[in-house]
Formats: C-alpha cells, sequence, structure tokens
C-alpha cells in the first residue's frame, strides 16, 4: 500500500450556503392553559437541539402559541446538512504490516470494521509513530430529506404535566392532535405525525374563523391569515392587548387593577383573540371578607378583582377576558355577571354558615381529621405546634408572658378553620379566614393575625409574617412538619417532596434571617422533636440524634442557598462557618454575619498566606489525630517557638472576647495578626523532630493555633483564590 501523497489544502472562497424557512404547527384540542407556555419551551429547546446534532444551522428558533396551536419558526435553516470529515484511527503500522509489507490480521479487521478497503487505508505520523487511519467524507444530506425524521423527535420531546395516548400511534399528549402544517421553502414536507399527514393548511379561531381552512406558503402568509380570522399568534401581542384593553377600562370606570400576573398569564394562555369586558356584582357582596370575593372571581372564573381608586376598597366590578370579540359586548357581559352570582351567593352563603359556630368548637372536631396516616390528626398536629409555639416564644423572649399567651392562643385555634365551608371551597384561604373568623369570635387582634400569617410565606420568594406572633406561629408549624416527618422517616429525597418540605426549610430560614430572630435553633429542633417523640409515633429506632443532626443539614442546605443567592457569598466561606456549627448553639443571624465578615477579610493580601501557614498546621494536627496537650516552653529550641507561644496567649483573649460579643471583624484582625508568628515559625524549625518530646511540644503548640482557628471558623474549608 503507498503512502498517500500530501496536498496542500485549497483556498476556499467565501460563499452563502442556500437556506430556507421551516414553519411547522400542531393543532390541537384546546390546551389548559397552565401547559402552552413550558410546551413552547420545551419545542424552542428540543429544535434548538435537533438541529444542531443534525448538522443543520440556522439564524433564530421562535415559538409562539394559542390554546389550539403550537408553534415553530426556523428562520434561515441551511437547506443541506454540512459536511463532515471522520477520522478514525487503527493500529500501528508495525502491528498493521509483517516484514514483508503485507496487510496483517489486525490490518484487515480494522478496514473491515470501518467498512472499508485495507487499500483505503492511510499511514500517518502522529506524536507515538505511523498508525493506520480511515477517513471518511460525510457530505450530508438534503434538509427537505432529513424533517421528515426530526420533527417527529420534536413532538415527542414535548412532556406535559399530563398526558394519555389518544390513538392506535401511541403518541402522548395532552390533548388529541387535529391537524399538522410542515413547510419548509415554500413546499410541504412529507411527515406523519400521531396519523396525521401535514399540509400547508391551518385554521383560524374557533368561532371567529368559521372553520374554513387557511392555505399558507410561509410565516407571513400564515401569521396574516390567522389574524384574519382572529387568532393573535403571538402570546406577548397578546399579553400586551389585554393589559392595554384592561387599563381602558379602568380608566373610564375610575377603578384600578388588583394586578396578578399569574391572572395575565392565564388570560394569555386561554384566548387566541383576547376581549376585555367590565362588569358589576351587587354590593351587598362586599359584606365578604375581600379575599374571598377575590378569590372566587380567579379561582372558578378568571375574572379580575378592581379596587376604587379613592378609597382603595374592593369595588363591585370585575374583568372577564373573552376569547371573541361579538357584535354585542353585553351579551358576555350578562352572562358573566350572572354566572359570578352564582358563585359569589354560595360564598357568601359559606361565610354566613361558617360564623355560626366558634373557631374553638370547630377544634374540638380536629380529632376527626387526619394529619397523616402515621402521624395522627390534625388535633395532635394542633396541639404539638401549640407546645412549640410557646416554647419559642419564651426562648426567644423569657419574661414576655404577653407574647406567649397570644401565640399559645393562636396556635390553640389555628388549624380551625379548615373544618369551615370557604376553606373548603378554596383551600388557599387556610389562615387568612381563620384570622377573619377569631375576629368574629372576639379574639384579640393579636391574636386574629397570628392565625392569618402562619403559612406565610406560601410561596418561595412571597410575604413573610410581619408581627413576631405570626412568625412564631410560623416558625413552630413548619419546624414541627418537618421534625414529624423525618421522625417517621418520611424525609424528602431527589425530586420528591410531596409534603413540600424544602420549602418549609427555606421559609424558616427566610424567617429567621429576615426578621433578624436571635433563636437557637438547635434548641428548637431538639424540643421540636421531644414533642413528637412523645405523642407516641413509631418513629425510626435508633436514629434519634442522627435525626437531629439530619434536619440540622436539612435546614443547613436552606442557608447555603440563602446565603449564595441573596449575599452572593463565597461556598467555601459558607461550608466554613456552617461545618462547625451542626452540634452548637444555631443562632443563623449570627452564623450569616460570621460568613459576611469572613468574605471580606478573605480579600486582604495578607489572607491567603496566613491560610497557607494555617492548613500545614492542620494538616499536621489531622494527620497525627494530635489532642491537646499542654506546652512546655522549657522545651523550645528556637525563638520562634516561644514567639507563636506568646502571639497565641496574647491573642487568645482577646479573640474570644470578641466572637462572644458578636465583633467579628475583631476577631479575625486578630488571627490575621498572627501571621508573622506563623510563618516565622515554619521558617525557623521542623515540626517532626528526632526528639520525640521536642516534636510532642511542637505539635501541642500547632493544636494550639488550630483550636485558636477553629474556634472562629473552619478555616480548612476556605480555597486559597490567589493574586
Amino acid at each position: 500500500m503507498k503512502r498517500p501523497l500530501v496536498k496542500k489544502p485549497r483556498q476556499k472562497t467565501r460563499s452563502s450556503k442556500p437556506t430556507a424557512e421551516l414553519l411547522f404547527e400542531i393543532g390541537i384540542e384546546e390546551l389548559p392553559f397552565e401547559f402552552v407556555a413550558s410546551a413552547l419551551t420545551a419545542l424552542r429547546e428540543s429544535a434548538d437541539r435537533v438541529f444542531q446534532d443534525a448538522r443543520l444551522s440556522f439564524e433564530s428558533v421562535k415559538t409562539y402559541g394559542t390554546p389550539r396551536r403550537l408553534v415553530l419558526v426556523v428562520n434561515d435553516l441551511l437547506a443541506h446538512q454540512t459536511a463532515v470529515v471522520k477520522e478514525t484511527m487503527g493500529p500501528s503500522r508495525t502491528v498493521a504490516f509483517d516484514q514483508a509489507g503485507q496487510p496483517t490480521k489486525a490490518a484487515m479487521g480494522f478496514a473491515a470494521g470501518q467498512g472499508v478497503a485495507v487499500e483505503n487505508l492511510e499511514i500517518r505520523e502522529t506524536p507515538k509513530g505511523e498508525y493506520l487511519f480511515v477517513v471518511k467524507r460525510d457530505a450530508g444530506r438534503a434538509t427537505a430529506t432529513l424533517l421528515p425524521e426530526l420533527l417527529p423527535q420534536l413532538v415527542e420531546k414535548i412532556s406535559f404535566p399530563k398526558a394519555m395516548k389518544w390513538n392506535e400511534t401511541g403518541l402522548r399528549f395532552a390533548r388529541p392532535v387535529r391537524w399538522i402544517a410542515a413547510i419548509f421553502g415554500g413546499k410541504v414536507v412529507p411527515v406523519q405525525i400521531a396519523g396525521i399527514r401535514a399540509g400547508n393548511r391551518t385554521y383560524g379561531h374557533r368561532v371567529m374563523g368559521g372553520g374554513k381552512p387557511i392555505t399558507v406558503r410561509d410565516f407571513k402568509t400564515y401569521n396574516q391569515g390567522l389574524e384574519r380570522q382572529g387568532v393573535i399568534l403571538d402570546p406577548e401581542r397578546r399579553r400586551t392587548t389585554i393589559q392595554k384593553q384592561i387599563d381602558r377600562l379602568c380608566v373610564k370606570a375610575g377603578v384600578e387593577l388588583n394586578a396578578d400576573d399569574a391572572l395575565l398569564d392565564q388570560a394569555v394562555y386561554t384566548t387566541e383573540w383576547p376581549c376585555a369586558v367590565l362588569g358589576n356584582f351587587k354590593p351587598e357582596y362586599l359584606a365578604v371578607p375581600q379575599e374571598v370575593l377575590i378569590t372566587s372571581m380567579k379561582q372558578h372564573q378568571g375574572f379580575f378583582s378592581v379596587r376604587d381608586k379613592k378609597s382603595g376598597e374592593l369595588a363591585p366590578h370585575f374583568i372577564a377576558i373573552a376569547n371573541n370579540e361579538p357584535k354585542n359586548m353585553s351579551l358576555i357581559r350578562t352572562g358573566n355577571q350572572r354566572v359570578l352570582a352564582a358563585r359569589l351567593a354560595d360564598a357568601k352563603f359559606f361565610f354566613d354558615e361558617d360564623r355560626k359556630m366558634t373557631l374553638e368548637e370547630r377544634g374540638k372536631k380536629l380529632s376527626g381529621v387526619t394529619f397523616h396516616h402515621k402521624l395522627g390528626t390534625m388535633a395532635y398536629k394542633q396541639e404539638r405546634v401549640k407546645k412549640l409555639a410557646g416554647f419559642m416564644a419564651g426562648h426567644l423572649y423569657p419574661g414576655q408572658d404577653e407574647l406567649r399567651q397570644v401565640c399559645d392562643r393562636a396556635a390553640s385555634l389555628s388549624k380551625a378553620d379548615l373544618l369551615t365551608g370557604i376553606v373548603g371551597e378554596f383551600p388557599e384561604l387556610q389562615g387568612i379566614m381563620g384570622g377573619e373568623y377569631a375576629l368574629h369570635d372576639g379574639e384579640s387582634r393579636a391574636v386574629a393575625q397570628a392565625i392569618r400569617e402562619q403559612y406565610l410565606p406560601k410561596a418561595i420568594e412571597g410575604e413573610l409574617p410581619r408581627t413576631l406572633a405570626g412568625q412564631i406561629l410560623s416558625l413552630a408549624d413548619r419546624l414541627d412538619s418537618i421534625s414529624a416527618f423525618f421522625h417517621v422517616g418520611i424525609v424528602p429525597t431527589g425530586s420528591e417532596d410531596p409534603f413540600a418540605l424544602r420549602r418549609h426549610a427555606t421559609a424558616i430560614v427566610r424567617i429567621v434571617l429576615e426578621g433578624n430572630l436571635r433563636i437557637n435553633l438547635r434548641t428548637c429542633i431538639d424540643h421540636a422533636m421531644d414533642i413528637v417523640a412523645k405523642d407516641g409515633f413509631k418513629g425510626v429506632s435508633g436514629l434519634e440524634r442522627e435525626g437531629r443532626l439530619r434536619i440540622t443539614e436539612f435546614i443547613f442546605e436552606r442557608v447555603r442557598y440563602y446565603s449564595r443567592v441573596v449575599h452572593t457569598l463565597r461556598d467555601d466561606v459558607i461550608e466554613s462557618v456552617l461545618k462547625p456549627a451542626h452540634d452548637k448553639a444555631i443562632d443563623l443571624v449570627d452564623l450569616v454575619q460570621k460568613m459576611k465578615v469572613l468574605e471580606v477579610v478573605t480579600k486582604k493580601p495578607e489572607f491567603d498566606s496566613l491560610i497557607v501557614g494555617f492548613k500545614r498546621a492542620h494538616r499536621l494536627v489531622e494527620k497525627e489525630q494530635w489532642t491537646p496537650e499542654p506546652v512546655d516552653e522549657a522545651r523550645f529550641q528556637d525563638a520562634a517557638e516561644s514567639a507563636l507561644h506568646k502571639a497565641v496567649g496574647n491573642e487568645r483573649g482577646r479573640i474570644e472576647a470578641s466572637v462572644k460579643a458578636g465583633e467579628y471583624s475583631q476577631a479575625l484582625d486578630a488571627l490575621v495578626g498572627l501571621k508573622p508568628a506563623v510563618d516565622a515559625f515554619f521558617e525557623a524549625v521542623m515540626v517532626n523532630a528526632e526528639d520525640k518530646a521536642i516534636r510532642s511540644n511542637r505539635l501541642s503548640l500547632l493544636k494550639e493555633v488550630d483550636e485558636l482557628f477553629m474556634s472562629f471558623a473552619d478555616f480548612s474549608q476556605i480555597v486559597i483564590q490567589g493574586r
């Protein structure tokens, strides 16, 4: 076999490769509004990935959607795959050919495995010597021939919270697929998806379009045709349209909108041609708490509520977003008013009936409501929260009997509203209605407000309880839930967290840190677990201490996230403070303050070299597993030993006092001040001296240094950043 000649590469000339537009539409039965945005995101991301993997470049990928269609538009999609050259290295030349120059079994096997003749193998020089290579040139295929293979992949990659098989093809989708439009470069892509053959036709608004098909050639004619038949394709255009219509109605009626982004999203993704209409309801319904009215309008009908501009009170009006533009809007208005009137009448009925029984009377029936089959009833849960809230109030502010009494009373009524008609109809109003009914029953405003705030924050970044009693009640409720579920072995794993324990832990961290509550969570965790254990529920045997540590680490994981995201602290700084804190008093406010100060000090020029010295000392005593022994000054052989011992002794009291007082900057300044003595020690002496007594004394001295640093934080976790 001859060595191939080395040819000089040709000079490449710039040329524009042919591209075309791809329009792909999946026509479906109306999707639930919650599904549309995530489906469009999945479609866009999968298209980007699939086309890149197929060596098809493009200018942009855009998605559009309504309840009846998911649309993908790829601009300037390459009309032909990019050609590639694939090289595969085989055996060395000495192994591939015998002394006579004939190919061996190794060469023939390599050629056969690559699907080429032995004569087509190339010999190339490599840093390891001469080796066989197979060079395959893949010119690629035309995009038009690839799309029938690629487009079904895009559909299959769209996932929904709920999906099912709609026909014999086995495709899982949230709703039945009714038509497919696929056009590349003005021509129909011959693809079949879900048993439906793609074409160049789409359909407009179900009512305004009249059911007539629209023939399209490209995205421009597609978009124009849809708009003529009552479809605003772009969700952002629909959002802007809705917002402008609402603003006009509010100005005309002299009201202002109760802004609700989630409700606006619902309006955007439930309509194709949105049309806002202002309706009214009887003012007598305003006697019902506004949260009930707002929730009823939102949850049952998807209506926006409004407030009077002057008074700020809820106004007897609503704004509905119709998916149509009829000539006579009064019909839409009247229909919506009639439906809402029935809903509000139900809400008023529940509200009136609920007030016929006090919360205290309802609370007696909680023994019939299951909290969890392993953790008994809501009556048990409420009693545990009461005990824990009282303990936490006394722990936070000893001697403030009034606060403890408020927490005790609020906790004893906290879960009673779960048995009311309103909360049964609108579970999201739990706590809110409890506070409302508590006021009706004659409870103090402090008690009512604590009950109202017990479930705050309701989302990761949601509103926090404003009152101290509300903060304590929320903390007690969440800490009890975490302790109870950990006690019976129900712990979040991976993405599984059915009882939202991670959200509870995040709420605990936010309430404590943002409320600046100086509370020892270690004591509270211990007390919460003791209360659960005394209830007699069977826990995971032999894991009591481990369970407490797991809860601590579970909460610390949320502290890490909060410190990293909110305070932008470094991971190593966070870990250096948290690692030694597991078995100590846990004051989250104090811990985060220590992290902030430590991060500032790590930016000082002398800090990195100080950490190098500390880590050297730490590794030595850790390797030897050295236990503290008194340092004998008589065994010092170098002035550097005496200087380090004296420096440690001089600074220890200052550092301990500063740490105790929370003056962390002063404590760290003192530690940084030890740098010259530490550096001089390691330059002057060898720790592992031949004399065992000298060696032991030096290790004990380094142990003193190590313990002094570790009294502030675990500096071994700090990563040297470099300058």
